[in-house]
């Protein structure tokens, strides 16, 4: 059984039922992609989570190890402009694919100096990236023993590292410009992070996009509804608006997954829901998801999704809206508060290279916030969020020819909600610490048959981390699966044998997916 139908759900429901495992996939909501989900506007669904697609060579490599092409099922653009970025004192800066027009946009943004600086930025952290993917982005769990070779073997690693420094004071040695120390740090964030408090190695998330970001056309979405009908075409069972209740043990194993309606049977059962949840025991199993390994919790956010005509500065597929005072807002996160002085995310969904459109076009619009453990989101909170974001923005020069209702808003405690036992964190385990990237919990647990994918199991946060993650549990499985002879086996027509695996919804009643 897999608990549920998002990124790194699906992943591992590929791959395990292309390697023949009797695969059944239980999902809380209607449709796949966890929080890669839509809401409906005027033009059409609208995307309400992550928008960004970098690292394309993990998809395909996950469509190709099920034998298809990830261009057989989605439209994938490559983006000329990585992202367009805009400070209140009228400057902007667009990085590029091409790291040659990034530096002379630099360049001309803050002068040579500034260039010949992020030209060595860009060489660092593709140095930390290159050596890092491997031995603990795609390794099954991360070691430090694992780096230590790599780094003897590349002593110009350590300072690269910059240990014992935040990504704010690495930057703040690194760019003259605050602007651009503004920009780089912002990078924390993807993650769930603040950079006055996150590892100064997290900088090399910037040599993850530089190498490339990608548009889905359609939306994010329909990445998730491709990798589904992968899954299915292999043999995959997908049941929606099923709430997955408890995960059953017996003789020190998993036995089953229940639901409102109906017991399911299995020998394993893949999680793919913030482990906290299981660490919590909503469903019943804890898994020996240790406390340090979920907490403490990282970013959550106010997301806006909506359809509305624009105006003012044309906008890239990806724009962000800096605060007036950098890190001001972080701070204010911490007190558990709305941020009035936000930096502010828009994707301008139906843009890409180049493209303009006519008519009313689809926005996500997000500004962090604090994760919490409400389930109600604060109608004064959302009033305030909804003068705040779109004056900031008419202030910058970005105004829409009408402005959403709140009801267009998803707060940090509707996505408690959404994923319970989340506090409405988006990332799961906070990063800050230097530590932090191995305390994750990883693929295998505690408990025969339970295993764990998605966002906050390791390697972490984001959509092609997330992906990992269903493939180091897919991986896991058949490797325990070829080891033992502990599973239960049942026959197919071509007379071997595979195991029944259920892949349950984490986004049961109790769990977030």
């Amino acid at each position: 059984m897999i608990i549920g139908a998002g990124i790194g759900g699906l992943a591992a429901a590929m791959r395990l039922a292309h390697a023949g495992c009797d695969v059944t996939v239980l999902e809380r909501a209607t449709a796949p992609g966890g929080k890669m989900r839509t809401v409906d506007s005027s033009a059409g669904p609208v995307d309400a989570g992550p928008t960004v697609l970098t690292l394309r060579h993990v998809f395909d490599d996950l469509f190709g190890a099920c034998g298809t092409s990830v261009d057989d099922h989605v439209s994938l653009e490559p983006l000329d402009v990585l992202a367009r970025h805009h400070w209140d004192d009228g400057s902007t800066l667009d990085l590029f694919a091409n790291p040659d027009r990034s530096l002379a946009a630099i360049a001309e943004f803050a002068g040579d100096a500034a260039a010949r600086q992020f030209k060595a930025f860009h060489a660092t952290t593709s140095q930390l990236f290159d050596a890092f993917e491997g031995p603990m982005m795609q390794a099954p769990a991360p070691s430090a023993s694992a780096m230590t070779p790599v780094v003897l073997r590349q002593p110009a690693l350590l300072p690269a590292m910059a240990p014992g420094l935040s990504m704010a004071q690495a930057l703040a040695l690194r760019f003259t410009d605050k602007r651009l120390r503004q920009l780089f740090g912002r990078y924390a964030t993807y993650v769930g992070g603040v950079p006055t408090a996150a590892p100064a190695l997290l900088s090399l998330i910037w040599s993850a996009e530089s190498r490339g970001v990608w548009a889905v056309t359609g939306g994010m979405h329909r990445l998730a509804k491709a990798m589904q009908r992968v899954a299915e075409a292999a043999g995959a069972h997908f049941h929606f608006n099923a709430e997955v209740t408890r995960i059953e043990e017996n003789g020190g194993r998993v036995a089953a997954v229940h639901t409102a309606e109906q017991r399911h049977p299995c020998d394993v059962v893949v999680f793919n829901g913030d482990p906290r949840a299981l660490s919590l025991g909503l469903l019943g199993a804890t898994a020996g998801v240790p406390t340090r390994a979920v907490m403490p919790r990282s970013l959550s956010a106010f997301v806006w999704s909506f359809a509305a005509r624009v105006t003012g500065r044309p906008p890239a597929h990806h724009n962000v809206f800096f605060s007036h005072r950098p890190n001001s807002e972080f701070p204010q996160i911490a007190d558990n508060r709305l941020p009035d002085d936000p930096t502010l995310y828009v994707c301008a969904q139906d843009r890409g290279n180049g493209a303009d459109p006519s008519g009313a076009e689809r926005f996500e619009i997000i500004l962090n916030g604090p994760p919490r453990s409400g389930v109600v989101a604060i109608p004064e909170e959302q009033e305030r969020c909804r003068e705040t974001t779109f004056t900031r923005l008419a202030e910058m020069g970005l105004t829409f020819d009408k402005t959403p209702d709140v009801r267009a808003l998803t707060t940090p405690e509707q996505f408690n909600k959404r994923f319970p036992g989340s506090d409405g964190s988006l990332y799961g385990r906070s990063p800050h610490g230097m530590m932090a990237a191995f305390a994750r919990p990883t693929a295998r647990t505690d408990l025969p048959g339970l295993y764990l994918a998605g966002g906050g199991t390791h390697p972490g946060a984001g959509v092609p981390m997330a992906a990992t993650s269903g493939r180091l549990a897919a991986d896991a499985i058949l490797t325990d699966l070829a080891s033992t002879s502990r599973f239960r086996r049942t026959a197919t027509p071509g007379g071997t044998s595979t195991a029944s695996l259920t892949t349950a919804n984490a986004r049961s009643r109790s769990l977030p997916s």
